[in-house]
C-alpha cells in the first residue's frame, strides 16, 4: 500500500497504503504513441530482446535512443518505430542515456562504471570516461553539451569536461544517486534516500569549478579509476554540504508479515519500527528506533493462518497485493476479531471483509445511483451481470455465512482522512489507480476485476483450497474415558480445541448404557465424518439431548504428541506447531484428575 507521493508523505508522517488487485504482464518492446481521432494509439518499436532501462530523445523528436541489459545503444526513428543503428561498446547494462538538442551526440552511463560519448553521425564511440568506481545511474549536461555531471552507485557526483577529459569530484553522500537536474548555478540530486539535495554548480561557466584544483584526468579503461581508488589516491570533494535540502518521509526498507496475517512489521530508513494493521491500512504502534529482529521475536504468536496477501516495499511504502483465489483462503471467527453483535462462531473471510472496507465509499455511492439514472452507454453491468460473467470464468462458491449487505465491521474500516489508494490490473477496462474516497459510483463495473465485484456485490467467492482439517481422536493410553465415535473426523482448520473438548464431553460414556448415545453422532459446527450435532451454550450447559451424567461437567484435556493443548488454539495451529507432519492429525484426550 502507498499514497500519491513517491515516498508516501502525508500530514501524519506515516506511509499511506495501497491495495493492488492485479494481473502481472511484461514486454520488451518500446511503446510510442500517435495521435489518432479517438486518442493515442501505441506504436511498438520492436527489436530489444531483453529489458529496456534508459531512453533519451532530441529536441525535435526525430531520434530516440534506448539501452538496457543487452549492453548496446539502439537508435530509432520514433515517427515510424524503425531501428536506424545499433552501437556497441559497453560491457554491462546501460542504465542512463542523454542526447544533445541536435541529436548528433549521445552520452551513456553503464553498470560497467563507464561513461561513453557517441557520435551518431559517425555511428561510433568517440570518447570513454573512467570517472566512477561503480555503476553510473544519472547524467546531466550543460546547455552546450560541453560538460557532464554524473552520479551513481558509488555515492559520488562528478563534473567532467567532455573535450579535455578533466574530471572533478563535487561531493559524496551516503546514498546512491538516481537522478540529476541542472538549473542555473545549482544541481538537484535525488538518491535512494527520500530527501532531495541542492548542490552548487556553475551551469553557465562550469570551467570556474576546475580553478579550485583537485581535478584528475579521466582514463579510458573502467579499471583505471577503481585502481586509483584502491591505491588510496581518492579525489577530495569540492563541497561538503548541500546548499538546500528538501526532507522526505523515510522510506520502508524492511518488512515482515506476522503470523496473525493482519499485521505487518516495518522498518524505515531512519531506523523507526512500526506495526501496521493491513485490514484497516493504519499504523497501530510506533515503536521508535528499536531492533527490528527483537521486536519481531517479541510479537511472535503461535498461530497458523493461511497467507492471503503479499507485500512489497520497493517504492519505500507499503503495498498490499490481493491475487485471486489465494486471497480468499484465510478465515477467522468473529470473536477473535472482536466484532460485537455478530455470533462468536461466525466465520469471517478476511479478504472479503477487507474488500468491503476498501470499496465501502464506492458501494454507498453506487447504491444511491443504481436505479436512479440510466447508464450513459448502456454497458454498465448489474450485480446479476457480474455473477453471470464470473460463472463464465470459473466455478464459484457462495459465502452463506455473510450477509448480503455493505456493512463494514470495525476491524475493516479504512480511514477517510488518510485513505489508501487502489491499483487494479487485469480488469476489462485496463489498469487504473484511485484513492478509495475518490470512487464516486459512476465507474464502469468492467473497470473492476470480475472476482472482486462478485465478492462484494454477490457474496460469491472463487473456488478455494480445502479449508477442512482431518484428524483422529483417541483416548490416552490407560485412560478409562471412552467416546462413541468411529473413523476419521473433519472440521474447519480454524476450529478451536475447546470445541473438541466439548465434543469429547458430549460423547463420553461414563458407565452408562451405550445405546443412550447415538454411535453415529458427529462433530459440532462444521465437523464432518463423525460430526457433533449438539453444541455448548455460553454458560456451559447443553442444548437438546442433555444426558443426566453430562451435568457433572467432567474436565477433559486434549493432547498432541504428549503435549497438552490450550483450549484457545486452532486445529491449524496444532498441526503447524505441534504435530508437524504431513499425515492426518492425531489428538488424544483424557480426564483431568480431580475433574
Amino acid at each position: 500500500m502507498e499514497d500519491d507521493c513517491p515516498n508516501g508523505v502525508n500530514g501524519s508522517g506515516n506511509l499511506l497504503p495501497i491495495t493492488s488487485l492485479r494481473t502481472i504482464s511484461s514486454s520488451n518492446s518500446i511503446s510510442m504513441h500517435t495521435n489518432q481521432s479517438q486518442g493515442y494509439v501505441p506504436l511498438a518499436a520492436k527489436g530489444h530482446k531483453e529489458s529496456v532501462y534508459a531512453l533519451a530523445m532530441n529536441d525535435s523528436g526525430t531520434l530516440l535512443v534506448s539501452g538496457g541489459t543487452e549492453k548496446v545503444v539502439r537508435v530509432w526513428d520514433p515517427r515510424t518505430g524503425s531501428k536506424t543503428m545499433k552501437l556497441r561498446g559497453h560491457t554491462d547494462n546501460i542504465r542512463v542515456l542523454l542526447m544533445d538538442s541536435t541529436g548528433r551526440l549521445c552520452l551513456s552511463g553503464s553498470s560497467d562504471s563507464m561513461i561513453r560519448l557517441w557520435d551518431l553521425g559517425q555511428q561510433r564511440c568517440v570518447h570513454s570516461y573512467a570517472v566512477h568506481t561503480d555503476s553510473v545511474w544519472a547524467l546531466a549536461s550543460t546547455p552546450t553539451f560541453s560538460h557532464v555531471y554524473s552520479g551513481g552507485r558509488d555515492l559520488s557526483l562528478y563534473l567532467t569536461d567532455l573535450a579535455t577529459r578533466e574530471s572533478l569530484l563535487l561531493c559524496t553522500g551516503e546514498h546512491p544517486i538516481l537522478q540529476l537536474a541542472l538549473h542555473d548555478d545549482s544541481i538537484w540530486v535525488a538518491t535512494t534516500d527520500s530527501s532531495i539535495n541542492r548542490w552548487p554548480a556553475e551551469g553557465c561557466n562550469p570551467q570556474k569549478v576546475f580553478e579550485r584544483g583537485g581535478s584528475f584526468l579521466a582514463g579510458n579503461l573502467s579499471f583505471s579509476r577503481a585502481r586509483v581508488s584502491l591505491e588510496g589516491s581518492t579525489p577530495v570533494p569540492v563541497y561538503k554540504e548541500p546548499t538546500l535540502s528538501i526532507p522526505g518521509t523515510p522510506g520502508i526498507v524492511q518488512h515482515e508479515i506476522l503470523n496473525n496475517r493482519r499485521n505487518v512489521l516495518t522498518k524505515d530508513t531512519s531506523g523507526s519500527v512500526k506495526l501496521w494493521e493491513v485490514t484497516r491500512g493504519i499504523v497501530v504502534e510506533d515503536y521508535g528506533k528499536v531492533s527490528f529482529e527483537k521486536k519481531r521475536e517479541e510479537l511472535f504468536e503461535m498461530v497458523s493462518i493461511p497467507t492471503w496477501f503479499t507485500v512489497d516495499t520497493r517504492l519505500g511504502s507499503l503495498s498490499i497485493h490481493l491475487d485471486t483465489p489465494q486471497c480468499f483462503s484465510a478465515e477467522m471467527y468473529s470473536a477473535d476479531l472482536g466484532i460485537v453483535g455478530k455470533p462468536e462462531d461466525d466465520k469471517v473471510n478476511l479478504a472479503r471483509e477487507t474488500l468491503k472496507g476498501l470499496l465501502a465509499h464506492w458501494l454507498a455511492k453506487r447504491k444511491q445511483r443504481v436505479g436512479s439514472q440510466p447508464s450513459a452507454n448502456g454497458d454498465v453491468l448489474s450485480g446479476k451481470d457480474v455473477s453471470h460473467r464470473s460463472i463464465a470464468h470459473s466455478r464459484i462458491e457462495v459465502d452463506c455465512n455473510a450477509e448480503n449487505d455493505a456493512m463494514v465491521y470495525p476491524p475493516f474500516e479504512f480511514s477517510t482522512v488518510s485513505p489508501p489508494s487502489i491499483i487494479t490490473e487485469g480488469s476489462h477496462g485496463g489498469p487504473w489507480r484511485k484513492k478509495i474516497t475518490d470512487l464516486n459510483g459512476t465507474e464502469d463495473e468492467k473497470d473492476f476485476p470480475y472476482w472482486c465485484l462478485d465478492c462484494v456485490l454477490n457474496n460469491r467467492l472463487p473456488p478455494r483450497e480445502n479449508t477442512k482439517c482431518s484428524f483422529y481422536l483417541h483416548p490416552c493410553e490407560g485412560s478409562a474415558v471412552q467416546i462413541l465415535t468411529q473413523g476419521k473426523l473433519s472440521a474447519p482448520r480454524i476450529l478451536r480445541i475447546q470445541k473438541v473438548i466439548n465434543y469429547v464431553v458430549e460423547k463420553m460414556v461414563l458407565d452408562k448404557p451405550s445405546e443412550s448415545v447415538n454411535p453415529e453422532g458427529t462433530f459440532t459446527p462444521g465437523l464432518v465424518g463423525g460430526q457433533l450435532t449438539h453444541s455448548v451454550i455460553g454458560d456451559g450447559s447443553y442444548r437438546s439431548g442433555v444426558k443426566p451424567w453430562q451435568k457433572l461437567k467432567p474436565s477433559i484435556e486434549i493432547l498432541c504428541n504428549n503435549q497438552v493443548l490450550s483450549p484457545d488454539v486452532s486445529l491449524a495451529t496444532v498441526r503447524a506447531y505441534v504435530w508437524k507432519k504431513s499425515e492426518d492429525l492425531v489428538l488424544n484426550y483424557r480426564l483431568i484428575q480431580g475433574g
